[in-house]
Formats: structure tokens, C-alpha cells, sequence
């Protein structure tokens, strides 16, 4: 099929599902077939949140998506936390101060308890911190933490827990000595990877203290249940320091990778919000739906992730290739229309004390002069009409990676690439990432705290499992090291940009567009806050009218 009919094709997919009326929709979501809200009980508030994909784990060091992210960050607190706008303020932690080197930083902790009752600590800290640094606990988050002094070491088995930069100097005053300076380390303490978890059930239960008959957390609300496939279930926490100023009573959180099916539970009243909207269906549903469409800039990148481990990707040229014949202008304007930017850099725009690093040279070319380029690069490696190259796309079965592949696919056809799609569920998909099963992968990433690094950090070659192509460059890992170690914020920028700068030209990954976090949230829903990072904790949401 020639590229104009399989945009073709496209379009007539996009045009029918633009005209599905909403009256179907709305049948569809109150018939006999369909599931119903479980009843809430009397003088209850319940809220039934549509939160994406399964979680993996209840574990926060054993996670690593948004979604689970949503379910743990309502159940467990870390020294910081957000507020209804998404930003930082104190947590588990009332204060904190820092040392003039900015290495040594000491928290201190409000007079709280597990919802089992037993106070909280900061031995709870110490004893988390150097779990999910632990070689066996094998968290693929657990290289976010090597700006604490000595994780590394720990967490490649070459040094005991004990030598790690934590320590309790009272069961209040919690104590972290850093590598290098981290100003964004108040930021960094909020995300599920700085999470205390319950020392007391962890010795007594191992690792199935997170399955919901085990579960003790300290945050607004405790999961009580978990039906595989259905729902997460949390109820209001009593023993939270601030339960009074919480609204809702019981939370259900379920899995909605079909966004179609999600929009129909939503104009029902089965859902109260939904995290995720198919983007090409934002302008219909704000018409059809006034109220509920909910979008904003997001500090986030979808990309590809080329496997530097498959002998045709080895080859800086045929990746530059496939990067440059990627039209992300149709993309954006023309396929997804929900307010995406085209991608030609790694970092989002808006990310705090960050001079964003110029794009390459060809992103400034038409779309026929690089098509050109990407047809002379693929010649030069050996690649042309005789010897095509075939290669495969494994992507998320979520809504914009299922309506953007196809496109990605069409253009690589036009430069004579033969790309096959192998679609995944979310979870499926990235734990083969991780484990370097494929060759092309659809990935995303979401900043865990407002900076360039939160992003940049992926492509060190010590990052792990989460820099999904191997990629490994001495140049790049020194950049990152001195931006690490410069006190100076703008020295600092300008190194991040610097490596920035070298990991495009080397072409390791194709970023595509840069994200809008997008919603749908039923009108009736108080405090929901619409923000950069797309928190929305459930402890400040509430249904109008209810009787509180």
C-alpha cells in the first residue's frame, strides 16, 4: 500500500471514530452488559478513578509507572509531598535544612503513625532507602537514588546497606549525606522511589507486606483489596495526621487501556475521571461532553528507543535515518490534534533551570529534504531496494501509541524501511524493554522531579535497566558528572545541555512529541487542580454537594 492510501486509510479510521455519537456511547455505558458502580454506603463518599493500565506491584520499590504512582502516592507519604497545585511542600517531614555544601541534608519528622498504629520513624526512612538499594530487591528505579553517598556501591553488591549515606539521629531527624549537590532533592522526596515503607511488616510479612491483607501505609488512605483485572480498593485512612480535612471515604482505581470504553464509563457516572484520553477525540468530547475534558502541558516525551544490541541499529547512520523520516508535524497537528509539540529534543519545555539544547539541523528541513538524507544514510549503510531495511516496532496498546505506530510505520515505508508492529500491554511491553526484547521500542517518560536530569539520567550507561537501548557514551557520562557536581545552576544547565547535545547527535533515541497530561473528570469532582506534573492526589478531591 502506497504511503497517501495508507494515510488515507488512517484518516477514514479517525473520521469514523470522530462521528461515534455520544448517544451510543451513553447506551452502551448503561446497558445490561455493562458494569455498575458498586454502591457507596450511606453518608459515604466514594470515587471511582480510572487510572490507565494494572499495576504491577504494590511495592513502591518494586513500581515504576504513572499509574501505580496514582494508587501509592494516596496510600504512602514521603518526606515531601504534593499539593492540590502539584507542588512541593512538607510531608512526613515538617522542616528541613542543608548543610553550605548542600551535601548533608537533615529532615525532620511530624508526630505520626502507620495505619496499624506504630509510629513512623526515620528508621523507617534509613531502613527503606537502603531496601530498594539492595542488589536482590532489584528495583529498576534504584539508580534514581545515586546522588545519595555510597548507593551505587550498595546497589551493585560491592558495599554492605549499612555504609549508605542514611542515618537515624533520632526517631525524628532523619539524616542524608549526598554525592554531589541536589538542590531538587525536596522535589526528588516525594517520588515512590524515597517512599518509607513499614519496617515492622516488611520483617514480618517479606515482600507480600504490600498485598492488600498485609498492606500498612501511612498516608490518607490504606488498600484494603485487589481484584486482578477490576479494581485497587482504598479506604480512608483514621490514623492519617490530617484525616479530618479528607473528603473521600473509599477509592476504587481501575485499570481503563481502552480509552474508548473508559469515555462510555465517565458519561455514565461508572467513573468519576479518567487519567488518559485519546487524543484525537479531545475537540469532539469537549463538545459532547462540556465540562469534563480536563488538558495541560506536561513534562513528559514519548520516543522511540533504538536497541543498540540489534546489528542494524548499531549503525549511528540508519538510526539518525529513521529519526529524521519520523513526520512529527502530521503526528501532532493532523493525527493526534490534542495540543502535542513536535519532538526534536529529549527535554520537555518548561523544565525548571533548563536552557533547552538546540535541536538538530535537520529538524528545520522539509519533510521531502530529510525523507532524501534518511534514503542517502540507508544507502550508505548498505540498505536500499535489494536489501531493505526490516526491522520491528514493539509498542504500548494505550491510545496514542496505537494511533501514532501506524503513521511511524508509513513513513519509514516511504525511505524503504519495512517495519512490522508488535503490539503489548503496557506492562508486557516495558518489562521487555528492560530486558532488551526488541529492536524498536514505543516508550515515554514522565518527569519524577521538575529538571533537565529527571530525563538526561536515562541515557547514562548506569542507569540500568530504564535506558532501554544501552546506550553508552564516556562523553556523555562526563557531562553528566560535572553538571552533578556544579554548584553553579547555570554552569549546571549548560552542561546538562552540552550531553543533551551529544545524545541526539548520536542519535539513540527518536524523540517524537512532547506531551499534554489530558483528562476526563466529571464536573461534580471538587479540587481537581490542573498542573505541569499531572498529580491530582485524591486526598484534596471531593463530589459536590456531598455532605461534608
Amino acid at each position: 500500500m502506497s504511503f497517501a492510501s495508507s494515510i488515507e486509510a488512517v484518516g477514514r479510521l479517525l473520521r469514523n471514530l470522530l462521528i461515534l455519537p455520544l448517544a451510543v456511547v451513553l447506551l452502551e455505558g448503561c446497558g445490561q452488559n455493562a458494569p455498575s458502580r458498586p454502591p457507596c454506603p450511606a453518608g459515604k463518599v466514594c470515587l471511582h478513578l480510572g487510572n490507565g493500565s494494572e499495576p504491577i506491584s504494590l511495592d513502591p520499590h518494586k513500581t515504576t509507572g504513572t499509574w501505580e504512582d496514582r494508587i501509592l502516592s494516596d496510600s504512602i507519604m514521603g518526606l515531601t509531598q504534593d499539593d492540590p497545585a502539584g507542588r512541593t511542600v512538607p510531608g512526613m517531614a515538617e522542616r528541613w535544612d542543608t548543610s553550605p555544601d548542600g551535601l548533608v541534608w537533615r529532615f525532620y519528622l511530624r508526630d505520626a503513625v502507620w495505619s496499624d498504629g506504630v509510629p513512623v520513624t526515620a528508621d523507617d526512612f534509613v531502613f527503606s532507602l537502603r531496601r530498594i538499594l539492595l542488589p536482590e530487591t532489584a528495583s529498576e528505579y534504584a539508580s534514581l537514588l545515586y546522588l545519595i553517598k555510597g548507593s551505587q556501591a550498595v546497589n551493585e553488591g560491592k558495599a554492605r546497606p549499612e555504609t549508605l549515606g542514611v542515618r537515624a539521629l533520632s526517631p525524628r531527624i532523619l539524616e542524608i549525606t549526598l554525592e554531589h549537590p541536589a538542590p531538587y532533592l525536596p522535589e526528588l522526596a516525594k517520588h515512590y522511589t524515597m517512599f518509607p515503607v513499614p519496617r515492622h511488616a516488611v520483617e514480618k510479612w517479606g515482600d507480600a507486606w504490600s498485598k492488600p491483607e498485609h498492606f500498612v501505609g501511612n498516608g490518607p488512605f490504606r488498600i484494603v483489596a485487589w481484584r486482578l483485572g477490576d479494581h485497587v480498593k482504598a479506604v480512608k485512612n483514621p490514623r492519617f495526621y490530617e484525616a479530618d480535612k479528607v473528603c473521600a471515604d473509599e477509592l476504587y482505581y481501575y485499570p481503563t487501556n481502552d480509552a474508548i470504553s473508559a469515555e462510555r464509563r465517565v458519561a455514565s457516572g461508572e467513573l468519576d475521571s479518567n487519567a488518559d484520553i485519546q487524543s484525537n477525540r479531545i475537540a469532539y468530547l469537549r463538545k459532547e461532553m462540556p465540562g469534563y475534558v480536563r488538558t495541560h502541558v506536561w513534562l513528559g516525551v514519548a520516543y522511540l528507543a533504538f536497541n543498540n544490541n540489534v546489528p542494524a541499529l548499531k549503525d549511528r547512520r540508519v538510526r539518525q535515518a529513521l529519526s529524521m523520516a519520523i513526520d512529527r508535524d502530521f503526528i501532532t497537528q493532523k493525527l493526534m490534534r490534542g495540543g502535542q509539540v513536535p519532538a526534536y529534543t529529549f527535554v520537555p519545555p518548561g523544565v525548571a533551570n533548563y536552557q533547552a539544547a538546540k535541536a538538530p539541523a535537520w529538524a528545520s528541513w522539509s519533510f521531502e529534504k530529510r525523507q532524501a538524507e534518511a534514503r542517502r544514510l540507508l544507502a550508505a549503510a548498505g540498505y536500499g531496494p535489494r536489501n531493505p531495511l526490516r526491522i520491528e516496532i514493539k509498542h504500548r496498546n494505550t491510545p496514542d501509541p496505537t494511533l501514532v505506530m501506524p503513521a511511524i510505520q508509513a513513513d519509514w515505508k516511504q525511505i524503504g524501511v519495512d517495519a512490522s508492529l508488535a503490539q503489548n500491554e503496557t506492562q508486557i511491553a516495558y518489562a521487555s524493554y528492560r530486558n532488551r526484547d526488541f529492536q524498536v521500542a514505543d516508550a515515554a517518560w514522565i518527569a519524577d522531579f521538575n529538571d533537565a536530569l529527571s530525563f538526561l539520567y536515562l541515557q547514562q550507561s548506569s542507569t540500568g535497566a530504564q535506558n532501554y537501548g544501552d546506550y553508552k557514551n564516556p562523553v556523555f557520562d562526563a557531562l553528566i558528572a560535572k553538571a552533578d557536581n556544579e554548584p553553579d545552576a547555570k554552569v549546571r544547565a549548560d552542561y546538562l545541555a552540552q550531553a543533551e547535545t551529544v545524545m541526539l547527535d548520536d542519535a539513540t533515541v527518536a524523540p517524537t512529541f512532547f506531551y499534554v497530561n489530558k483528562a476526563l473528570v466529571n464536573p461534580r469532582i471538587t479540587g481537581w487542580v490542573d498542573n505541569i506534573i499531572d498529580h491530582h492526589r485524591s486526598r484534596y478531591l471531593c463530589i459536590k454537594d456531598s455532605r461534608r
